[in-house]
């Protein structure tokens, strides 16, 4: 009988086993980013001061930002030290240069760092420390996903402090990357040409090469001064270049790019120059410049021919000096040599024409002859420089926070700026120094139709296009009166959200508690889980949970290129309960909310975003956004979550399949 007994125990035993082996197990995947270790050392300046070295080493692939960031940007980079500990910092925190590039998602030049970053901070003992506490705060992001904020504490040991010779801490000088010099040097040689085609310096060609060939003794001498002139201006321009660069430094108007200052004044400067295009006065150097040089250039040989090639630049100044001072408004603002390969650029296509005509006279007799076409180059670099003149002011509202120059009047005044320009074009508008206009050439044709063609392209953005082809410049779609659009009143019925439950407490005439509805699309969102939650239990729906941030571009591009589809649309309107939470929200949490960190022993949650971090972090394994979960009203996850998903098809199966799962 004990035999038996044993022998079921046994059986039983193996069954159970066998169980646990065939039974289905729920796939976690743990996805915990740590892509930056940060390390300390000291350097010791005298008895009393040190440097404080941090220092970030960044995986491939990832980066982390600059301590100053634009309003509206990704969270900067933020160290925190206590002065009431025995020291007192002497100046800023010092940081690399970095690499600064054109954000698209926040349309403002944002400073990141890749692979490593060094910040230096400077102290002075009050009393005897052997140790200095400090902490880091940082944003990781890279091509597909940013991670949430995260505070590193930072031990510094001053008991192994390196002796080094007392010198003042600067950034180490990198220049900017090949590929963007490369597009400034492409952006200014068009420029260049753009120059040439106006009434200071086209008549000039013919002129300056006829002189030379007529002065040299054969047609090879004449041929060697003309290519020496070409250089001659170069190498003026590229003077001028290098100037701004040392004047200003390699990346000191970069710093001044987000200034309001820096901005305002260069509106005025892109104003004055506009108007100076459209014929209200003339912008010129002294007279008495152009004498002394123009008497200099009689000396011939070497000299009088670099005397020729500064006559040139002065005489045109009134027709290239707003394109000049343009150029390097924005190439300085990329910092590094960018202002001189600006002018290299420039130059260039000033000098092409005068070397290659000199080379190849007889192409003289194809050139087109002076007249008003000319002029017309002219006025239509001034409404150009017009347009550019507002992105400047807008960049100086948005840092602000004015919202007087948003999105809706921004589009505005380009849209009254291009429409002017097409009617000048069509000879409907006749401005001072212009020419009767008898007919229309087909070019001044083919130009008018291509800016009319433009400004009703950017009247759909009154009322919320996207206007992709030109996103770098007007404000982003929340920086408006409406998000919706001029003109569009929206409805205060919430009748394709809100179900006809008996059970929900919620009328059509107001939305549930903690929901808003989020433009342009009018999809009703909670930003707090519980809240959420418990309205997906009345509504008996499944909760999309969408962890993002503010600072998150794959967040908007998924929102922007993938949520605004009819088909995904509609489920997001129809099917599901969403909750967006915000890892990144700085707002500070109630005082009943302040909880201790799970993940930090003995830190405070003092930020919204933590608390929905720390909530992704643990229950979802990972820390990466966007990162969309479905779940059922008591947690649980009806599929495996999913992280960008820019392909339309793929994210609303996903979806799909986890609605019904749901059902």
């Amino acid at each position: 009988m004990k035999s038996l007994i044993n022998l079921k125990f046994i059986i039983k035993t193996q069954l159970l086993v066998l169980f646990l082996l065939l039974a289905p197990i729920k796939k976690v995947n743990s996805q915990i980013f740590e892509p930056v270790k940060w390390s300390t050392s000291v350097e010791k300046i005298s008895e009393k001061e040190y440097n404080l070295v941090a220092t970030a080493v960044i995986e491939s692939g990832w980066n982390i930002y600059s301590q100053k960031v634009a309003k509206g940007g990704p969270i900067p980079t933020t160290f925190f030290f206590n002065e009431k500990d025995g020291y007192t910092l002497s100046g800023k925190t010092i940081e690399e240069e970095g690499h600064t590039k054109m954000d698209p998602t926040f349309n403002i030049k944002v400073k990141s760092f890749s692979n490593k970053a060094k910040f230096v901070q400077r102290v002075k003992l009050i009393n005897d420390k052997k140790t200095i506490d400090a902490s880091v705060e940082f944003m990781v992001c890279m091509a597909t996903r940013c991670l949430p904020p995260k505070e590193v504490d930072l031990i510094f040991d001053l008991t192994k402090a390196k002796k080094v010779v007392a010198k003042k801490v600067s950034s180490s000088k990198k220049n900017e990357s090949e590929k963007g010099l490369l597009a400034i040097f492409f952006i200014a040689f068009l420029s260049g040409f753009a120059a040439l085609l106006t009434p200071c310096v086209f008549p000039m060609i013919p002129m300056t090469v006829s002189f030379f060939t007529k002065q040299s003794k054969n047609k090879s001498q004449g041929i060697r001064n003309a290519i020496i002139y070409g250089i001659a201006i170069i190498a003026i321009y590229v003077l001028l270049g290098s100037v701004v660069t040392w004047a200003f430094g390699a990346d000191s108007l970069n710093a001044l790019s987000t200034n309001v200052w820096f901005n305002l004044i260069f509106f005025l400067l892109l104003v004055v120059f506009a108007i100076s295009f459209l014929g209200a006065f003339e912008l010129t150097l002294p007279s008495s410049w152009s004498t002394k040089v123009d008497s200099q250039a009689d000396r011939g040989g070497l000299v009088g021919i670099f005397f020729m090639a500064l006559a040139l630049a002065i005489v045109s100044f009134s027709c290239t000096g707003p394109i000049v001072g343009t150029l390097l408004v924005e190439s300085a603002s990329k910092g590094g040599i960018a202002p001189i390969v600006g002018m290299l650029g420039f130059s260039s296509a000033i000098a092409l024409p005068f070397t290659l005509f000199a080379i190849f006279p007889g192409w003289m007799n194809s050139l087109p002859k002076s007249g008003g076409w000319l002029n017309t180059v002219k006025v239509v670099l001034g409404f150009l420089e017009l347009a550019l003149a507002f992105k400047f002011l807008s960049n100086a509202d948005m840092v602000l926070d004015l919202h007087l120059l948003e999105r809706e009047v921004f589009l505005a005044i380009w849209i009254a700026i291009f429409a002017a320009l097409s009617l000048y074009l069509f000879g409907k508008i006749q401005l001072p120094h212009d020419s009767p206009l008898k007919h229309i050439s087909v070019g001044r044709l083919s130009l008018g139709l291509l800016s009319l063609g433009f400004t009703v392209y950017m009247l759909p953005g009154l009322w919320g296009a996207p206007l992709n082809l030109i996103s770098a410049f007007p404000p982003p779609q929340d920086y408006s009166e409406s998000p919706y659009g001029v003109g569009y009143q929206k409805l205060a019925t919430i009748k394709n959200v809100v179900t006809n439950s008996e059970s929900s407490k919620t009328s059509h005439s107001g939305l549930p508690d903690g929901a808003h509805m989020k433009p342009p699309y009018d999809i009703l969102v909670f930003n707090d889980y519980d809240k959420g939650l418990a309205y997906a239990k009345e509504v008996n729906k499944p909760v999309l949970i969408d962890f993002t941030g503010k600072a998150c571009v794959n967040c908007r591009k998924m929102e922007q290129n993938v949520w605004a589809k009819d088909k995904v649309l509609s489920v997001l309107k129809n099917d599901v309960v969403l909750i967006s939470l915000y890892v990144d929200d700085k707002r500070a949490l109630e005082e009943d909310e302040v909880v201790e960190s799970k993940l930090r022993p003995g830190k405070k949650l003092r930020y919204i975003g933590q608390k929905w971090s720390e909530l992704q972090t643990i229950k979802y394994k990972t820390n990466s956004q966007p990162y969309y979960v479905l779940i059922d009203a008591k947690g649980e996850n009806l599929i495996d979550p999913v992280a960008y998903t820019p392909n339309v098809d793929e994210y609303h199966n996903w979806l799909k399949t986890g609605i019904a799962a749901y059902k």
